[in-house]
């Protein structure tokens, strides 16, 4: 049976499960299947997330089966460790198996063409979830949030933090600000960006804000698998050639583990002190330890994304589906991904700083001692 784990517990124990026969198959050795072989394979969903180095996946993957239980389903979650054959090899598994559905957060988005052209040779429906599988029409659906918009409410963010008012060539005061982008193999990567941009561009080329690396194209700035140890060393660099003299202001950050990786960087070049004050810091995914950053005044601003609500959303869809009904959905036009334009439903974001982090708590998405 599934192994409940609380917002509390989930990494620790999570961290703790046993490797098992699944690393046999191909598939991640830390990835808590859930299927059982003497269980109807026609009536088990496949899940398929990309890491459980980002609390936001843990958290997605197990709404997405607790839902689908609830709903009279058996799941068979896994996660692929961020490599994106060992996630290739989990499909390919779940696919031998029978599986009705599966529902999948790629790793890298343009990898998945082979073994989704065999699910639908095999009969498999596929959800993309939250990261758009690109360049295969095998491919039904697409639940995600507004990822322009995410990008938008960080961009605005900085914009309203710094009172910038309405761009001006002709203003007095300038500010130094760098710029994080995600991975480069994340179709949410260059929504993000663009929605952050059409907020930023016009104070950058009024130059009310001042990027000093000049680094300002989206292939200079992406970081491989949103990984924060790699943003920590690219924001160590832009800080050692760039900011002598001078101090940054702003960091747009598209990610809670790429802000936490940034803050590391900027506090070892002594920054967070009472003179010398750590600059906006945006970030994304409302995890644990960035709210608790937020909370002590160093990482300044997070997208919120209800996950619990966009596990909803994947279990409704895939229940329509296999039930002969036609999902809900809000956007048919936005999302081509080279093969087809994959209908979807997209979630409004919101945004947490210091001044309603309880809204997290009234939501129910963390309890009240977790933030303490």
């Amino acid at each position: 049976m599934r192994v409940r784990m609380s917002r509390r517990t989930a990494i620790p124990v999570v961290a703790m499960v046993l490797a098992g026969s699944l690393a046999a198959c191909g598939q991640e050795a830390k990835g808590g299947s859930r299927y059982h072989p003497d269980s109807a394979k026609d009536n088990t969903i496949g899940i398929a997330m990309p890491t459980k180095s980002s609390e936001r996946w843990i958290l997605d993957g197990e709404n997405m089966a607790g839902q689908f239980e609830k709903a009279g389903y058996k799941t068979d979650l896994q996660y692929g460790d961020n490599k994106v054959e060992n996630q290739v090899a989990q499909l390919e598994n779940m696919i031998a198996k029978g599986y009705r559905l599966l529902v999948i957060a790629a790793i890298d988005g343009r990898a998945l063409t082979d073994v989704l052209g065999r699910a639908h040779d095999a009969g498999i429906r596929v959800i993309s979830y939250d990261r758009l599988i690109l360049g295969t029409p095998y491919v039904d659906y697409y639940a995600s949030f507004d990822n322009e918009r995410c990008g938008r409410v960080e961009g605005q963010y900085i914009v309203d933090k710094l009172r910038l008012g309405k761009p001006d060539k002709n203003a007095e005061k300038k500010y130094n600000i760098e710029l994080f982008a995600g991975s480069p193999d994340d179709n949410n990567t260059k929504y993000f960006w663009n929605g952050s941009m059409k907020v930023l561009k016009p104070y950058l080329d009024s130059g009310q804000l001042v990027v000093r690396s000049r680094q300002t194209r989206l292939n200079q700035t992406e970081i491989l698998r949103w990984d924060g140890g790699t943003a920590q060393k690219r924001m160590d660099d832009l800080l050692t050639k760039n900011y002598g003299e001078q101090d940054v202001d702003a960091v747009l950050s598209p990610y809670d583990g790429l802000s936490i990786g940034i803050l590391s960087a900027l506090k070892s070049a002594g920054y967070g002190t009472k003179g010398h004050p750590l600059p906006i810091v945006t970030g994304s995914d409302a995890e644990l330890a960035s709210v608790k950053s937020i909370i002590r005044g160093e990482q300044t601003q997070t997208v919120f994304k209800d996950t619990r609500k966009l596990a909803k959303v994947a279990v409704q869809m895939g229940n329509a589906m296999l039930t002969g009904k036609k999902p809900e959905v809000n956007n048919t036009t936005d999302y081509d991904n080279g093969k087809r334009v994959v209908p979807a439903y997209l979630l409004t974001p919101g945004s947490v700083d210091r001044s309603n982090t309880d809204l997290l708590v009234r939501t129910g998405y963390f309890k009240k001692g977790q933030l303490s």
